[in-house]
């Protein structure tokens, strides 16, 4: 510190290490919310889900966009280094107000999650000096407008259906703006083209989320089988535990590992990179979601057949695989029939399981996932010299 200043305190990735960390306590905190709205007595259980729901996209803008921005500038750059610790602080404090942050602590949430998404602009425009200094002014604007119904929501409106319109309206324009390149009059728009990025980079950010996600789910598991220790909690704790493995196998075979070179070889890597907000959302609110359903049946393995855990627990898996049939399709332009295989055979169980104990419809939805993850490597093992490569 004394000697390098910022340069001493984050170098290289290390800063974003952890960041990823901080976001471990982001997800289980969001795990945690979801858990509360599937077991509470209240008959507002959607309205809840969708409340968690923007809350996951608006943390996840925030964290996409530092990936964008590490993969754009060198980390050891010290106003980087600041930008990454902001991110960290404000995701924490975020993180800390989760639970409530549709009632007691909103404002705190608000006032953190703007902070965050207007000062990381703010910083940028700043310390530029040249023509590109345009980027983060348009981020800027587009972040100043959607901070409005963000605080006006928070503290106007306390425990109302008018906080929601408000907040649903502020994360539409934090979306449409990143979507859309924070288009302004007179100064244009950011396009993905634009962003000269260090593609292999993104792609290992997106990466590395999916696989603290996926952690997160075994942290969850074991949190939760811990607070009780009975036999009856063995078999669902295992079916969660292989299901995160067979994710993880999912995820990483073939398509997933080649991504970063799928983007660094693409014709315009920041298209490509950005592409991977929408299926690394599906598939890390598909994991979640998986997460959340065997922690419900690990909770209460005896517990009633409740068709909205059957919509979680075969829902997530269902997202997940959506998700990475698509990113499939962007790496290598097709997608495996075990991907389409396992959609078809969660669609064609769930009625099937509808009136099945808990236990029975998480052993179900692990077994699929351990089909489409078996298929792999039968396929792997009989045609070792026919793995793809993406296109260029």
């Amino acid at each position: 510190m004394t000697s390098g200043g910022w340069r001493g305190l984050l170098q290289s990735r290390e800063g974003e290490l952890l960041l990823d960390l901080v976001y471990v306590l982001v997800l289980t905190r969001f795990s945690e919310r979801l858990v509360e709205d599937f077991t509470t007595d209240r008959r507002v259980v959607l309205p809840e889900v969708g409340q968690t729901a923007l809350l996951l996209l608006a943390l996840w803008l925030v964290w996409v966009h530092a990936a964008l921005v590490t993969s754009k500038y060198q980390t050891e750059d010290p106003v980087i280094q600041l930008l990454i610790v902001i991110t960290m602080f404000g995701s924490l404090i975020v993180a800390v107000t989760l639970p409530h942050a549709f009632g007691q602590r909103a404002v705190v949430f608000a006032v953190a999650y703007v902070a965050v998404q207007v000062g990381k602009p703010a910083i940028l425009l700043l310390a530029r000096r040249d023509r590109e200094r345009h980027r983060p002014l348009r981020h800027f604007c587009w972040g100043a407008v959607s901070a409005v119904p963000w605080i006006v929501g928070a503290a106007l409106f306390p425990q109302s259906p008018e906080r929601g319109v408000l907040w649903t309206l502020a994360i539409t324009l934090d979306c449409a703006g990143f979507i859309l390149g924070w288009p302004i009059p007179g100064l244009g728009r950011t396009r993905a083209e634009d962003w000269r990025l260090a593609g292999a980079h993104l792609a290992e950010r997106y990466q590395q989320f999916i696989i603290i996600t996926i952690g997160e789910t075994i942290l969850l598991t074991g949190m939760t089988f811990a607070d009780e220790f009975t036999p009856d909690r063995v078999l669902p704790t295992v079916m969660s535990f292989a299901t995160a493995v067979m994710m993880w196998r999912i995820y990483f075979h073939r398509a997933g590992t080649v991504f970063p070179a799928a983007v660094e070889a693409a014709p315009r890597p920041g298209s490509l990179g950005k592409s991977g907000f929408y299926t690394h959302l599906v598939m890390v609110t598909g994991i979640l979601a998986t997460g959340v359903g065997y922690a419900l049946v690990i909770n209460e393995p005896r517990g009633h057949q409740d068709p909205l855990w059957l919509a979680v627990i075969f829902g997530g898996p269902a997202l997940f695989l959506a998700g990475r049939s698509r990113l499939e399709y962007e790496v290598f332009a097709r997608v495996s029939p075990s991907r389409v295989l396992g959609l078809l055979a969660l669609a064609a169980l769930t009625p099937v399981m509808v009136r099945r104990a808990p236990v029975i419809v998480t052993s179900a939805a692990a077994v699929v996932l351990i089909g489409v993850a078996a298929w792999d490597g039968i396929r792997e093992w009989r045609y070792p010299d026919q793995a793809p490569s993406p296109p260029r």
